[in-house]
Formats: C-alpha cells, structure tokens, sequence
C-alpha cells in the first residue's frame, strides 16, 4: 500500500513531468512558428495558427505516447506477475 510520502513523490515527479513537456512545447512551437525579428507587438495570424497546430500535435503525440507506455508497463507488469507465480 503507498504511504502518504510515497503518494506525494509521485505527485511531484508528475507535476515535474508536465512542466518539462510545456517548457519542451513552448521552445519547440515558439522556434518554429514565431520569427525572431519581431515586426508586431501582436502574433500575426499565421503565427497564431501555426501555433495551433503545433500545440495540438504536441499534445496529441504525447497523449499518444502516455498511453503506450502504460500498455507496456501493464504487459510487463503481468509477465512479471506470471514468473513470479
């Protein structure tokens, strides 16, 4: 059974976690999307858009990503399980 300590570190390694992928996010899209010369104060439409886009893949591929590393650690949790018996 986790203990309360045990229970608070996974919290923290998770906030840890999102905050690593944002950062990731915002250099990746913001290097690719928005031109280091600014011309506007404002983003310009394409800006916007490109950032977007590039958010929502982001998102995607690590949603996808999340749930393919849980399908492992399942498989491999059983097959541990099964040697273990």
């Amino acid at each position: 059974m986790a203990t309360e300590q045990q229970l608070q570190q996974v919290a923290e390694l998770e906030v840890e976690m999102m905050s690593d992928m944002y950062r990731r996010m915002t250099t990746a899209c913001q290097a690719k999307c928005v031109s280091t010369a600014f011309k506007e104060g404002e983003l310009t439409k394409g800006e916007a858009v490109c950032l977007d886009r590039c958010v929502a893949k982001y998102l995607d591929v690590h949603e996808k990503l999340g749930k393919r590393l849980t399908s492992m650690s399942q498989t491999d949790d059983a097959a541990l399980q099964k040697l273990s018996q």
